[in-house]
């Protein structure tokens, strides 16, 4: 079995990596997982039955391409496909439909997964308490308490407030690129301690839920 993560970036793509692959062990030994992070979320494009602009680099506009191209070659195949994005802003649901809609369009002969974090990635790091004390043992437990899972609030700023206390105003203040490296330390070194079943996350769930479905279904077709 061959499993495809598209990602918005490197960061969030270990923690869904990681994720999956726990879960992917609980049905089969026997797999291959690529992970192909993205430069940044992007934007639909215009015209998804053309091929994307010469500088194209996020995941949505490359998204509807590069689901042809899976569907050419493995259609048929144990093959799946995990498409991953933060919601940020935009209303989950209807950010899911449009996904949904896109991956049937697009990639009719394959199995498809809709991997959508609200509000970031860092909701699901944030969930599971158990890995974040492992990887960060002198962790803020009281601000992590006062944090409400997967709402609107600006999740990486919880989470730097939860790692960084004291020094979290001054971190925030130096922005990009300088946190996306920060990010990428706390995706690394939380991940390896992450176990889907510790995780709380609503929006976890509903991925873990759905990838179960779709290994039963490519494991016994």
């Amino acid at each position: 079995m061959r499993v495809e993560i598209l990602t918005e970036d490197r960061s969030g793509g270990v923690v869904l990596e990681r994720l999956t692959r726990c879960i992917i062990k609980e049905f089969t030994s026997d797999y291959s997982c690529h992970l192909r992070p993205h430069r940044g979320c992007g934007y639909w494009p215009n015209n998804p039955d053309a091929k994307p602009e010469p500088f194209a680099a996020g995941l949505l506009e490359l998204l509807p391409a590069k689901l042809r191209a899976y569907d050419k070659v493995y259609a048929g195949t144990d093959t799946i496909v995990i498409v991953c994005i933060d919601s940020d802003d935009h209303d989950p649901e209807e950010l899911m439909s449009r996904l949904k809609g896109t991956c049937r369009k697009y990639a009719g002969g394959l199995s498809t997964v809709i991997a959508i974090s609200v509000e970031e990635m860092e909701s699901w790091m944030l969930a599971d308490k158990n890995a974040l004390v492992m990887a960060y043992p002198d962790a803020d437990l009281e601000r992590l308490s006062k944090y409400e899972q997967d709402s609107i609030c600006g999740t990486w700023e919880v989470l730097c407030d939860v790692l960084l206390k004291e020094q979290s105003p001054r971190v925030k203040r130096i922005g990009y690129p300088a946190i996306g490296q920060y990010k990428a330390t706390w995706a690394e070194k939380i991940s390896k301690y992450m176990v889907p079943g510790n995780n709380v996350s609503p929006s976890f769930k509903k991925f873990e839920l759905a990838l179960s479905g779709a290994l039963k279904q490519v494991i016994h077709a």
